[in-house]
């Protein structure tokens, strides 16, 4: 019992921040509210028993992840006030999309109504079960290649962001690492030799 009154506040808690990520104006207070998110989705996978799920969530997720793209935001400079003027034109088709989200998710609450059988709840597990071993050999003998092909994907992502955020603007300054080294005292200061003066 307490653990589904832990899912529906947990829920409702994850729903509301989900909302904030995509209506907060400030760039990052849409990604304080995503790691919100992340951190209330992270608590719904303990719940089932995902220990291992939880963890990556919020390692990759909010302690990477999240990171990188706040660098990002502040590295590209992006013009918020540009991005937000055709906001209103494409009002009507988000919210006809959230309509129908909301109708599907409504379909799955009330499966009973539609003479649909629900799936039985999971078996418990034994004391000694590890949800990292059994997650680690299935990646690691089943999933293996897809596994990998995800790991280069990834890498290929990476690059591409470093990509992005070296590009050369208008304003931007560049360093001379050469000229930096190569620059010699005497070039830069004159030492000048002058009697003290006495102060009257």
């Amino acid at each position: 019992m307490i653990v589904n009154i832990l899912f529906y506040v947990f829920a409702a808690v994850l729903v509301i921040a989900a909302l904030g990520v995509i209506t907060a104006r400030n760039p990052v207070h849409c990604a304080l509210f995503l790691v919100f998110a992340f951190l209330n989705s992270a608590v719904i996978w303990l719940l089932l028993e995902a220990e291992f799920l939880a963890i990556t969530l919020v390692v990759v997720y909010v302690g990477a992840v999240m990171v990188l793209w706040l660098f990002v935001v502040m590295m590209m400079d992006v013009d918020v006030a540009k991005l937000r003027q055709g906001f209103t034109r494409y009002a009507p088709f988000g919210a006809l999309v959230a309509l129908i989200v909301v109708a599907q998710i409504g379909l799955v609450v009330w499966v009973r109504r539609l003479g649909l059988a629900e799936s039985a709840a999971p078996a418990p597990l034994p004391a000694g079960h590890s949800n990292t071993q059994a997650l680690g050999e299935l990646l690691y003998t089943q999933y293996l290649y897809p596994f990998e092909v995800a790991a280069v994907i990834l890498l290929v992502a990476i690059v591409a962001a470093i990509t992005l955020t070296m590009r050369r603007r208008p304003d931007q300054k560049l360093q001379d690492v050469a000229k930096q080294v190569a620059v010699r005292a005497e070039d830069r200061i004159r030492v000048v030799k002058m009697d003290a003066e006495r102060r009257q």
